[in-house]
């Protein structure tokens, strides 16, 4: 007799069928299941007034969404049925999440403003999202341009996005006018996802670090770390700033190596 519920299918029905599935094909399933329970735990702690409870499990439900297609490739348990739930709770984690934990604490005092300025965050990150599931496909994209993400990528967007509820941590007052200037950074922001804007990856760095580097290089992250425990929204919202600096000397980066490759290009040719 058939149970109440279909076989986990890891391939979509596409695969070969298993009697029994491997634990390390669930692994990265779970942990974007429970990035989902943690972004909309953050939404709920949000409207609850528990803010920088909800800003954490947002963080932490980002940092679990980025990570479990990391976790699937070093087991080796990549999955049609796990890439489709990824890209579903990114949409979550990544778009609805941020939006509404930001509404939820400063947006709101904007009035109808503040809820379009949400909305159209969260729509920019879906967009964002499908684009790059597209790309994904795209032979005739050059090599080089892998480099690079289009866009703002969506990790990136909801940490950036919560820049106004970090510095209201840090003692700015969510008054309206404030909450104005936070929707109109968040339009912002959103725009930022959908451009054409090029923005380093660091997938050419390779995973492999030179060997002088690896002290110095760990006790930046200690460092890092450190900062993050003793003065946690000071380091988010210096982060997040840095960041949005970085975009600068990365469009610069591109501009400069298109100019090369397009010289090699014409070399070729003659």
């Amino acid at each position: 007799m058939a149970g109440p519920f279909p076989p986990f299918e890891p391939h979509g029905g596409g695969g070969p069928r298993i009697r029994e599935i491997p634990l390390r094909l669930i692994v990265p399933n779970l942990i974007t299941v429970l990035a989902i329970c943690a972004g909309l735990s953050g939404i709920r702690l949000a409207f609850e007034g528990r803010v920088e409870t909800a800003v954490i499990m947002v963080l932490v439900a980002a940092f679990l969404d980025a990570v479990d297609g990391r976790v699937a490739r070093m087991l080796k348990a990549s999955s049609k049925f796990g890439a489709q739930m990824d890209s579903l709770a990114d949409i979550v984690n990544f778009g609805v999440a941020p939006a509404l934990v930001l509404y939820a604490y400063m947006l709101d005092r904007a009035g109808a403003i503040g809820w379009i300025a949400a909305l159209l965050f969260a729509i920019a990150c879906a967009l964002r999202l499908a684009r790059f599931n597209v790309m994904l496909d795209d032979a005739d994209r050059p090599a080089w341009q892998a480099d690079y993400f289009v866009g703002v990528p969506a990790p990136a967007g909801a940490a950036l996005v919560m820049l106004p509820v970090y510095v209201g941590f840090l003692g700015v007052v969510p008054d309206r006018p404030v909450a104005l200037a936070a929707s109109a950074y968040t339009l912002a922001i959103a725009v930022l996802l959908i451009s054409r804007l090029p923005v380093y990856s660091g997938k050419s760095s390779g995973s492999r670090v030179r060997r002088e580097l690896v002290m110095p290089l760990m006790l930046v992250v200690v460092f890092y770390a450190l900062l993050l425990a003793s003065y946690t929204w000071q380091t988010m919202a210096a982060s997040a700033i840095a960041y949005l600096v970085f975009l600068a000397f990365s469009v610069r980066a591109y501009s400069r190596r298109a100019e090369r490759e397009e010289a090699a290009a014409k070399d070729a040719g003659d």
